[in-house]
């Protein structure tokens, strides 16, 4: 996967490459986006595993619109939004996020499906890897994955300084 911000009108704002990783590896959830059906935009909040390498996998039922608009349109867009912190009195927000394209793929070996259950669980749910591992086997039938084949990500970010008092309008998962 080409790491890429030439793109990026602010070059004041560029998230480095390390951090862009660290994002995508701990994202809470990102945005997929497609091609709708009817060549409509569609896009819906996910989880999500990365292999470390070139990789996305998403786990969702195995119908319904999201395979639907894979199966027309493979090449599809990943946002991942990371810390976020509004700072209302600076009229302003600080962010971090990516942005990978790539191609989705669908009907995966069934070792490499189980083993992005495996990638899903080890993040969501270490404590209980046991037990997930356990009710995936179970639900393997009706458990249908999507892999990212991932081409290029950028990402970009703005730091901004706050005082506690601003943070009753933080929609934050952390202190950027």
């Amino acid at each position: 996967m080409e790491y890429d911000n030439n793109g990026i009108r602010r070059q004041d704002r560029l998230l480095d490459k390390e951090n862009a990783y660290a994002l995508l590896r701990t994202g809470e959830y990102g945005i997929l986006s497609m091609v709708g059906e009817e060549g409509e935009s569609y896009a819906v909040p996910v989880n999500y595993a990365w292999d470390c390498e070139n990789a996305i996998y998403i786990h969702c039922a195995p119908q319904g619109r999201k395979l639907r608009c894979i199966a027309l349109h493979p090449r599809v867009s990943f946002c991942v939004v990371g810390r976020t912190h509004v700072v209302s009195r600076k009229f302003t927000t600080g962010y971090e996020s990516i942005i990978l394209t790539g191609h989705a793929r669908t009907c995966l070996p069934a070792e490499e499906r189980m083993q992005a259950l495996r990638l899903i669980l080890e993040k969501y749910a270490p404590n209980d890897l046991e037990t997930g591992l356990k009710y995936a086997e179970k639900s393997f039938r009706r458990t249908e994955i999507i892999r990212i084949d991932l081409e290029s990500m950028s990402g970009k970010c703005k730091r901004v300084n706050f005082c506690i008092t601003d943070t009753k309008h933080s929609a934050t998962t952390g202190t950027p």
